[in-house]
């Protein structure tokens, strides 16, 4: 049945009341509609992180465009290229051939060879059963000196099983051979962001004379190579816990999956576990051996208590100056939206929106909490194709956590980050409060800032 367009749209499937919501999925599936914010990372802009590498995609050209534009606009084309996938090809049987010799094609121009060669291959690949092994068995001989990543951009997997992303995380962890292990440094996995100098593992290893070692730190392939000596390997962002686990397994290191949270309590024991891990204690704590649980204090020069003491100071200071401003935060921001948004109800801030459109299994018990203490709080959905149609002008002021909070409520008051940027631990939090101090009195260019693909990233627009 046809219906009338315009008037005014009904936002039933993209916006309920948290009280209504249910978990994992708050929303209907269905057609998709992607917004213009555009900061967070792709799979370009992540494997651009190896150094001395280059990109190859093996593609069709509908699949091609994007990700040669983001090479463009990141001014990286120089480390990318691409194979042509025609029609012809599918036909005669022969990707295998195609993939092969137009990788051979692209290297033998080059007048320095690369160190690595992510290579990308597509769903076509796995529509016509190509032999991946005989295509990268081939080109290793061909090019010995040069380490092919198995790479993937297949969406077709995006529902189910490990996302394009996630299998990228792993890839880049590859080349690392097995080395005698440094018992004073530990490897920070998964993440397209170096942690922050004043983050708390920085901070603690620091203290402890440990070096951390991180991908997007590596400034050539030998401080690459280096990654592989880390007594212990970390995974702060969700989307690398398999990289990092498999990266350990096979240099038979240990894993640690430390995510980053807004709750002090999951802080506290992330930390205590990393410390207990190194072996790190406090020999002048004569309570240790009475410590809880839940109630590490910490050790030498960092201590909990202080930390928390701290955090709540700077939570106060910004509620002093922001108020009861309207607050709206996106998962874009953080990968713990609800958390973040317990974190502010609990100090007083007026959250009143949180732009998601699943909810991670690890935020469980921070949704249950939301949903019995703030059951009118609101969750829009970013990609539910009423969302394009839904007004986005606001008459009063609005702060934004998040690049797509800031666009969908149409605020120039943001806090521009995706990915959680290099926040981690108590001095996360306070940093959040910094940032979001800094946006309630500074305005900015909402319109510009959002379409930059990857935050952080050299862009050309």
């Amino acid at each position: 049945m046809l219906k009338r367009v315009g008037g005014e749209i009904d936002p039933e499937g993209a916006v309920i009341t948290i009280g209504e919501a249910d978990f994992p999925v708050p929303f209907p599936t269905g057609l998709e509609f992607n917004s213009p914010a555009h900061g967070n990372w792709n799979i370009v802009h992540t494997g651009m992180l190896m150094p001395e590498a280059i990109q190859i995609y093996v593609c069709a050209d509908n699949c091609m465009r994007g990700v040669v534009l983001t090479a463009a606009e990141m001014n990286a084309a120089e480390r990318f290229s691409f194979v042509i996938v025609e029609e012809e090809n599918l036909l005669n049987g022969n990707l295998e051939d195609i993939t092969i010799e137009g990788v051979t094609d692209i290297l033998n121009r080059l007048e320095k060879k690369p160190k690595a060669v992510l290579l990308f291959t597509v769903c076509l690949h796995h529509f016509l059963g190509c032999d991946l092994e005989q295509v990268y068995r081939e080109l290793e001989e061909r090019f010995p000196d040069i380490y092919f990543v198995r790479c993937y951009m297949d969406p077709i997997m995006q529902k189910h099983g490990l996302t394009p992303d996630q299998k990228l995380r792993k890839a880049m962890y590859d080349p690392l051979n097995f080395s005698e292990k440094n018992s004073h440094a530990i490897t920070v996995t998964g993440s397209d962001f170096a942690l922050d100098k004043s983050s708390d593992i920085k901070r603690l290893m620091e203290q402890n004379d440990y070096e951390v070692l991180e991908l997007p730190e590596c400034r050539n392939w030998e401080e690459y190579e280096k990654l592989g000596v880390g007594s212990i390997f970390v995974t702060v962002y969700p989307p690398g816990k398999y990289g990092g686990e498999m990266l350990a397994e096979r240099l038979h290191r240990k894993h640690l999956y430390l995510p980053g949270s807004w709750d002090y309590e999951e802080i506290r024991g992330n930390l205590r576990k990393l410390a207990e891990t190194l072996e790190i204690t406090n020999d002048t704590d004569s309570k240790s051996q009475e410590d809880t649980e839940n109630k590490w204090t910490g050790v030498g020069k960092f201590s909990v208590e202080e930390e928390i003491r701290k955090c709540e100071l700077e939570l106060k200071k910004a509620k002093d100056v922001i108020g009861d401003t309207p607050i709206a935060l996106d998962y874009l921001f953080h990968p713990r939206p609800l958390g973040l948004a317990r974190l502010l109800l609990t100090h007083g801030f007026h959250v009143e929106t949180v732009y998601l459109d699943s909810i991670s299994p690890e935020e469980q018990a921070d949704f249950l909490w939301i949903q019995d203490h703030f059951p009118e709080l609101k969750l829009k959905a970013t990609i539910q194709v009423k969302m394009r149609v839904l007004s986005r002008k606001n008459s009063r002021k609005i702060l934004a956590i998040g690049q797509k909070a800031a666009w969908f409520t149409g605020s120039s008051n943001f806090v521009n980050m995706v990915q959680g940027g290099g926040l981690y631990g108590f001095d996360g939090v306070r940093r959040l409060c910094e940032l979001m101090t800094d946006a309630y009195q500074n305005e900015k260019d909402t319109e510009d800032l959002v379409v930059r693909k990857g935050w952080g990233c050299e862009s050309c627009i």
